[in-house]
């Protein structure tokens, strides 16, 4: 952002160096030598810079609160910390020097005799090196398009994957006091007419907590390692999640004659061998366990890869968490006046807490958000920023161009083709933009996009619309 400012400034300055020319002669004639010459347009910049940087802080004091809204970070200005004015000195150096050293060693070369009889000067490197400068606002925009796209488009496709569950109208509490009344406060929530089943599980859902590699069955391989997760669950607990049984069925209401009986995911399925799982066995610490039924796998754990396979037991003496699912069509806000009613209740002396999981879920791709945010915010400003330095530009070509443009007009020209005329000058950089911004985007995306095992593929339709949205915004 700031290359392409100081980008900015070059062109500005040497759009308006036919202003300053004759002031550049008459100083040279007065004996103003090279140096002393540029030495002042750095001072210039160098000026324009240090007042920039108050202006900046004046505006940071003011956006301060919206950008901490925004990444959810408390920061603070602290500008009086000694790195901090060190780094607000360096910022104004650097940039002063970076955006004045062109324009001052340009402007210090013109020719005095040239300049005092009013000849035009011809800088024919000049003027690529500032369509040049062009160039690279336009490359730095068109890159920043496509990857904001690509991390929109990354972020949706695994936020809407197929989680082999339905997180809405869901929430989870934390089980409190004595696990064995839990069996009334369930029916009694099935009651109320605005849940439609709860059940009890000894883990989070989302996350990856119980696993071991000690699960054995027959023809596993001697050497294998496989990680295998387990959860404790009631019966309906399936139902409630919104899981779908791939065959089988599911525990009984009493658990205990399920003692022995699992369920397991699809993935587990696959390891056992060809054919149904249901009606096979695995062991584990000596204790033989019957499969009586298989579910689709689902997402848990690591939201962009794939999750480990899930033993289930018919065990929830251990529960730490209750699920609850609401029905759709019902008022959240009684329903969760009901349920924390019967929920305190039924567990006096606990206040009832919750989370909904659809806002649980949300909450694991938090740094994609935000970086989908900034990129866009980001984006924004490239091309603001960038639009300007096309302004530079264009106010220099009319400038070198003010005569050729009557002619035209006095011949008939509209204003329309006098902006075709311009425009297609500024076309033309965007075009050379877009040539070197593709390759560029397209390796950084995918650099980006590999350290995801879950990830979408790049859409050359991508690279089309950043192109003309470039294309747009020139002109």
């Amino acid at each position: 952002m700031l290359l392409i400012a100081c980008i900015n400034f070059m062109n500005l300055a040497t759009a308006r160096s036919e202003k300053r020319s004759r002031e550049v002669g008459v100083r040279k004639v007065m004996g103003a030598g090279k140096s002393s010459l540029t030495f002042q347009f750095i001072m210039e910049s160098l000026t324009m810079t240090a007042l920039a940087v108050l202006v900046a802080l004046a505006c940071m004091a003011m956006l301060l609160p919206l950008f901490n809204t925004l990444i959810e970070k408390q920061l603070s200005l602290n500008i009086f910390e000694p790195l901090h004015l060190a780094f607000l000195a360096t910022v104004t150096l650097v940039c002063g020097l970076v955006a004045g050293s062109y324009p001052s060693f340009y402007l210090s070369s013109f020719n005095p005799i040239a300049v005092l009889k009013g000849l035009k000067m011809k800088h024919s490197g000049a003027a690529y090196i500032r369509k040049g400068l062009v160039v690279f606002q336009f490359t730095t925009s068109i890159v920043l398009i496509i990857a904001t796209i690509v991390i929109y488009q990354q972020i949706l496709h695994v936020t809407h994957r197929e989680l082999g569950y339905n997180k809405e109208h869901l929430l989870q509490a934390d089980v409190k006091g004595d696990i064995d009344k839990y069996a009334v406060i369930r029916q009694q929530l099935l009651n109320t007419g605005m849940v439609e089943e709860a059940a009890l599980s000894s883990s989070e859902m989302l996350y990856t907590e119980n696993n071991t590699s000690g699960f054995q069955w027959d023809g596993k391989p001697q050497d294998a390692d496989v990680l295998i997760s387990y959860r404790s669950v009631s019966s309906g607990f399936f139902k409630t999640w919104g899981m779908t049984f791939k065959e089988g069925r599911d525990f009984h209401p009493d658990t205990y004659p399920d003692s022995n009986n699992i369920i397991i995911t699809a993935s587990l399925e696959k390891m056992l061998g060809k054919g149904s799982a249901v009606g096979k066995t695995i062991r584990d610490d000596n204790q033989t366990l019957h499969i009586i039924g298989v579910i689709n796998d689902f997402v848990y754990g690591d939201m962009y890869g794939k999750s480990d396979p899930v033993v289930f037991y018919a065990q929830p003496d251990d529960a730490r968490k209750i699920a609850i699912r609401l029905k759709a069509n019902v008022d959240t806000e009684k329903a969760i006046a009901a349920i924390t009613g019967i929920m305190e209740k039924g567990v006096p002396g606990y206040p009832f807490t919750y989370k909904f999981v659809d806002e649980q879920f949300n909450a694991l791709f938090e740094n994609e958000q935000l970086i989908g945010k900034l990129s866009r915010l980001f984006a924004l400003l490239a091309i603001l920023i960038s639009c300007l330095g096309i302004f530079g530009l264009a106010a220099y070509m009319a400038e070198q161009r003010v005569k050729e443009i009557g002619v035209r007009k006095v011949l008939g020209a509209s204003i329309s083709n006098i902006t075709g005329l311009l425009s297609k000058d500024f076309l033309q950089l965007v075009l050379i933009s877009a040539i070197i911004a593709f390759p560029l985007a397209w390796f950084a995306m995918e650099r980006w996009l590999n350290g995801y095992a879950y990830r979408i593929g790049i859409s050359w339709w991508v690279f089309v619309m950043a192109g003309v949205a470039a294309m747009l915004i020139a002109p």
